[in-house]
């Protein structure tokens, strides 16, 4: 007996996913299911519903902030579920109108044709090491801005730094005798110091946990491998790792399209 697929396209959301189903048969029908919770209890019940004997499905969402756990949610319910970057959803020009209805219907429209590709997914391990990594990377934004925050106001108050490089132990000891009019000015600028200082602890105590997480990972053979080559250290390679995953299963380079910011799967 022929197994019946039907075509489910969700619109995610952080309360609310919105649902589509496409009929298996090319030119079938496309339907709105309905809007349900984002609550696994919910997503069970649509599953059960959708499902029955002699039926399967295939399933896709868009990736966005509410991350994988959708995805392996339904993996372990025993279905089918990919999800795509909404960068590599084909669009129809001059088509801007947008609902969660409308985006529903076209996700499971364009699975049902063949038209998306989905994107390498994470296991909970891998997607950990990755949210260290941008922790870190976080962090170290903090720092670039306190830093410049410190030299603006410097700079507004005429302040010139006679040295030759920044954040040296000679700048800063410089930092600690300046000395302005007003008691508020004066405090103002040591917070701005103790921010830069702060951030700099900060990314520290990340760095120390990624060698740590690094040491411990899966793909720490690879790490080390990468940083053999001249101007790749531990964080960039740990990056480039967490960010892709494994190389080995790209057939060739083309599949790594960085030009967009975007890989897909083998």
């Amino acid at each position: 007996m022929t197994e019946a697929v039907k075509y489910v396209g969700l619109d995610v959301h952080k309360e609310t996913i919105a649902v589509a189903v496409a009929d298996g048969e090319r030119g079938g029908e496309v339907r709105f299911v309905g809007t349900v919770a984002n609550e696994d209890d919910a997503i069970r019940k649509l599953v059960k519903r959708l499902t029955g004997p002699g039926v399967t499905l295939n399933v896709c969402y868009e990736a966005g902030p509410c991350g994988y756990g959708l995805h392996r949610l339904l993996t372990k319910l025993g279905q089918n579920c990919i999800v795509i970057a909404p960068s590599m959803m084909p669009r129809r020009p001059g088509d801007h109108v947008k609902t969660d209805r409308r985006d529903a219907m076209t996700l499971a429209r364009l699975l049902r044709a063949g038209e998306l590709t989905a994107i390498w997914i994470p296991d909970e391990a891998h997607e950990a090491v990755r949210d260290l990594i941008r922790a870190r990377r976080s962090a170290q934004d903090d720092a670039i801005g306190a830093k410049q925050t410190v030299r603006s106001f410097l700079l507004r108050h005429d302040r010139r730094f006679g040295g030759k490089a920044a954040w040296t132990k000679m700048y800063w000891r410089w930092l600690s005798e300046q000395r302005f009019d007003f008691p508020h000015q004066q405090l103002a600028f040591e917070e701005m110091q103790k921010r830069v200082l702060e951030a700099q602890a900060r990314v520290g105590r990340l760095e120390a946990a990624l060698t740590e997480a690094v040491d411990a990972w899966c793909f720490a053979p690879l790490v080390r491998n990468l940083q053999v080559l001249r101007g790749i250290r531990l964080v960039s390679a740990a990056t480039l790792v967490a960010e892709v995953g494994d190389l080995t299963r790209f057939d060739n380079p083309k599949q790594l399209d960085t030009s967009k910011n975007r890989v897909i799967s083998a």
